[in-house]
């Protein structure tokens, strides 16, 4: 637990400096005072490659081709159709619960209306957050509690939704972080998790470019309430299969 929480402080140290960094080096450089969408989309990036080469040169995680050189293109393939399959109901469950704070909603708004904000959100953060909470957070955990995976799956898991520093994303992160924590258990290997997680980003990169709206709701997607529960019905047909076939080729 101790290296785990030494992990999780760097991280945030790296975080708050670096950001910090860039954004008061942009404003000084610009000589405005304004937040700008690309000085976040830059900040963004800095962070997250000084973050993957700091736990890389540390050795906190640990990259190996090992895995991609068995070919779990199978195991691949259904990570990303289970990341298709649990968007609606992940959004149908958030509908349904009591309203929490959207904190970062202004700043989120602008780096997805931005291109070169794919890149921080679709790219450098699956891949980041991947290595930090899975490659090392996750994997000090489990060489800790080994005999019980599901309690260090858990306690990374809401590591990761706090993390995320914003209530509206918690529950969901929370979520996924338990689905992506047993992808790592049973792999070993940060791969499965980053294919889950960047679609997962790349699709809220791209309903967001849609439908340009904070918050939006499924029936502004789909039009009638028949529908939704059609999507949802479509969704788990996905889901459901796709988790047996991970639970049964991982």
């Amino acid at each position: 637990m101790k290296n785990a929480l030494i992990y999780l402080a760097v991280f945030l140290a790296i975080q708050v400096g670096v950001t910090s960094g860039v954004q008061l080096l942009w404003r000084l450089a610009s000589g405005s005072g304004d937040m700008t969408a690309m000085m976040l989309i830059v900040a963004s990036g800095a962070f997250s490659i000084v973050t993957m080469v700091v736990f890389l040169l540390a050795r906190w995680a640990v990259v190996s081709r090992n895995y991609v050189r068995s070919g779990p293109w199978d195991v691949l393939f259904w990570c990303a159709v289970a990341a298709l399959g649990a968007i609606v109901p992940s959004l149908w469950i958030q509908e349904r619960m009591p309203e929490l704070p959207n904190l970062l909603d202004v700043h989120m708004d602008m780096v997805l209306r931005e291109r070169w904000g794919y890149v921080a959100v679709g790219l450098l953060a699956p891949l980041v957050e991947e290595l930090v909470f899975r490659g090392a957070i996750l994997r000090a955990l489990f060489r800790q509690w080994k005999s019980r995976p599901w309690l260090c799956i858990t306690v990374s898991a809401a590591i990761f939704a706090v993390v995320h520093g914003n209530p509206a994303q918690m529950p969901h992160a929370f979520v996924i972080g338990i689905l992506l924590g047993w992808m790592y258990v049973r792999t070993g290997s940060i791969v499965p998790g980053v294919v889950y997680h960047w679609v997962n980003n790349t699709i809220a990169y791209v309903l967001y470019n849609i439908f340009p709206i904070p918050d939006a709701q499924l029936i502004m997607y789909f039009g009638t309430e028949t529908r939704v529960v059609l999507a949802l019905l479509c969704s788990f047909c996905m889901l459901i299969p796709a988790l047996f076939q991970l639970n049964r080729r991982m």
